[in-house]
């Protein structure tokens, strides 16, 4: 045993002192280079050998040193205030936690409190307490991530009344709930005689004896565009040029959902309110919030602890438009505040079905005997006469807007205010949806494009794709055989409906494209569609592709 202690030894000495060597070895290697006095005698033993060149290369060689030294410090700094900012922010995450659960069990005890004494009070009011009825919730709802943290409360007496807490987060952060203060008291729905959709219901009652009504409209479209406009400036002030009626016709006739942009104060939310007051409809406008992240934001959500659907404005507004055979508007007022294709997701893909009996929405998951009229097995019909305007600001306080949300949408640029002219007086009138929409289909088969023009558009898109690697897209070439014949229709030129078409549906994704790579390309473009459609006929193209070419 005594030789097997000698070879442990010397066994295990050899693997830890290499460990030592190590250890020493870094201590000595960083003395080394810390050692100042050193480098000053090896500068001293060389200086009076050194010439006037050989002293300026030492100068940089001490420079360079310095140089490194300094990083080597910054690297070591850095990593140490680095790895104590993470060991902080731990340390803060534990302390709110702790905190959480600290309120938590403070809400606790105050409840315990609070049933002490009301079981204390119920002989007094003559109740008997073993009817008491208590509940206790943690409802919450976040998106986005974050924390929250909701405790509600409930307490009813007799008749299964209950208050409830809740906490609803979007975006992240922390939100804490109780249920001491601000509960609201509501009773439990019965799915047999009480309705969870108070809005939607008394709307069922309204219009429990309509009729629809047929106003025998007989206005042709030039003479809708001009009473529109002269309705705008003789009642509401409100000047618009005769190409910009045309062009919001057109785009209505084209798709349901129209985007009006451009810099603030001209006019974008006047036109789309004038457009509601012209028709006798009062549009709907849903302010457009930066927390808006889905659906439920814009249709209201189902309260799972009260049974009662929180119903919006906008809901109430499209289960009336079912109802009528008029015209209805939607304003999506900053519509870029949030991202579109959150919130209005389903209503985009919804609108892109071709037939409108399939523009259904799932409101609630399951119906009950006591749901509105029009909502089938918890699914609304989304009512063809309603549109879908928005109005985007683009700066630093909005959202870019995708092409997701473009392809579907037609968009109309705003940037100046109308001239101010003498109107005639007009007034509102009553329209039917139906009539209006016959106008549309006639004006597409009236004034389908020519077949010249549509060689020239084919001719363009392979230009397009030739040279830029940009496609037009079936949804666009359908939009656009829509939205020309009705905007030649409305007394305009089918040339310059093209041009504005192509240049904010087509040549609006090249902003997407390395600008300083077709930058070349953009002046044979131009050339090409003088040559294609005419000399300065593309003026809207043609000014979006040399902003273009000043920007790159």
């Amino acid at each position: 045993m005594e030789t097997y202690g000698r070879f442990l030894f010397e066994f295990l000495n050899q693997f830890f002192s290499g460990f030592g060597e190590i250890l020493g070895g870094l201590g000595k290697g960083i003395a080394n280079i810390f050692n100042f006095s050193a480098y000053y005698e090896i500068v001293k033993h060389y200086a009076n050998d050194f010439q006037q060149s050989e002293w300026i290369l030492t100068g940089l060689a001490i420079i360079c040193m310095v140089v490194v030294i300094g990083s080597i410090l910054g690297i070591i700094i850095f990593f140490l205030k680095k790895h104590l900012r993470w060991r902080k922010k731990i340390i803060n995450q534990e302390e709110l936690l702790n905190q959480i659960d600290n309120l938590n069990e403070q809400v606790e005890e105050l409840v315990d409190e609070k049933m002490k004494l009301l079981s204390m009070k119920a002989p007094e009011l003559g109740v008997n307490p073993g009817l008491n009825a208590t509940a206790s919730t943690r409802n919450i709802t976040t998106t986005g991530g974050g924390t929250a943290v909701g405790v509600g409360i409930a307490t009813g007496v007799a008749n299964g009344a209950v208050a409830s807490g809740s906490t609803r987060v979007y975006g992240g952060g922390t939100a804490i709930a109780g249920g001491a203060n601000g509960a609201e008291s509501e009773e439990q729905v019965d799915p047999n005689t009480q309705s969870r959709f108070s809005k939607l219901t008394l709307i069922d009652q309204e219009y429990a004896k309509y009729k629809q009504k047929d106003y025998h409209n007989s206005f042709t479209l030039p003479e809708f565009c001009y009473m529109f406009r002269n309705f705008a400036a003789s009642k509401l002030k409100l000047y618009y040029s005769e190409k910009m009626i045309r062009l919001f016709v057109s785009a209505i006739a084209s798709t349901k959902l129209v985007i009006l942009q451009g810099i603030s104060g001209t006019g974008k939310t006047s036109i789309s309110l004038a457009w509601g007051n012209f028709v006798k409809h009062p549009s709907c406008v849903a302010s457009v919030q930066p927390s808006w992240r889905d659906r439920t934001d814009i249709f209201g959500y189902l309260n799972e602890f009260t049974k009662k659907f929180n119903e919006t404005d906008f809901l109430a507004y499209l289960y009336e438009a079912g109802y009528m055979d008029e015209i209805f508007t939607v304003i999506l007022d900053e519509m870029n505040l949030a991202r579109v294709e959150y919130y209005f997701a389903e209503m985009l893909s919804i609108l892109e079905m071709h037939s409108t009996k399939d523009w259904k929405i799932e409101v609630v998951q399951s119906s009950w005997p006591s749901d509105p009229k029009k909502l089938i097995r918890g699914k609304l019909q989304i009512p063809p006469n309603t549109w879908y305007i928005g109005t985007i600001n683009n700066d630093d306080s909005t959202f870019m807007v995708t092409d997701k949300v473009y392809d579907r949408a037609m968009p109309i640029d705003i940037n100046e205010k109308g001239v101010a002219f003498e109107p005639d007086n007009v007034d509102a009138i009553d329209v039917n949806y139906s009539y209006l929409n016959g106008l549309f289909e006639k004006a597409i088969t009236d004034y389908a494009i020519s077949p010249a023009t549509l060689k020239k558009i084919d001719d363009m898109d392979n230009y397009t794709i030739k040279h830029f690697r940009v496609a037009f897209g079936n949804r666009i070439v359908k939009h656009m055989r829509k939205f020309v014949p009705v905007y030649v229709a409305c007394g305009g030129d089918e040339t310059e409906a093209v041009d504005y078409f192509m240049a904010k549906k087509v040549l609006r994704k090249f902003e997407g494209l390395n600008l300083a790579l077709i930058r070349d390309e953009i002046d044979g473009y131009i050339d090409f569609l003088d040559k294609n459609f005419g000399k300065g006929k593309m003026a809207e193209c043609t000014e979006f592709l040399l902003r273009l070419k000043k920007m790159s």
